[in-house]
């Protein structure tokens, strides 16, 4: 049996570039958060959900910035929650996304260099 461990796990576990080469199963498993990254789209997406007051935002608040179709942001929302950087509450007819912190804190961890 092998221990698989999540984008933003593997993100955890590894010290700083700047510290130690990435072996190769490290580099695939931290590529996922960077591909999801990756997107402007979602890397906007991801900026308004972490910085929107109260530190979550409603799907519903999140269209209007975007000149793109509900069904694509849900698209783009679903990739950043599929790689472990939001998590995601529905509420009657809307859902809610709130940045996962120790997943922010990890991958700043990793690219800038700072031990946890």
């Amino acid at each position: 049996m092998s221990l698989e461990l999540t984008p933003v796990e593997t993100a955890g576990c590894c010290p700083p570039l700047s510290r130690k080469p990435l072996s190769e199963a490290e580099a695939e498993g931290i590529a996922p958060l960077l591909k999801a990254l990756a997107d402007p789209v979602r890397l906007r997406l991801m900026s308004m959900v972490a910085s929107h007051q109260g530190g979550e935002a409603c799907v519903c608040d999140l269209n209007d910035a975007f000149e793109l179709s509900q069904p694509t942001i849900s698209h783009h929302l679903k990739v950043l929650h599929d790689a472990g950087l939001l998590d995601r509450e529905k509420r009657g007819v809307w859902v809610y996304y709130r940045a996962r912190s120790e997943a922010l804190q990890n991958l700043a961890a990793l690219i800038g260099g700072q031990e946890k």
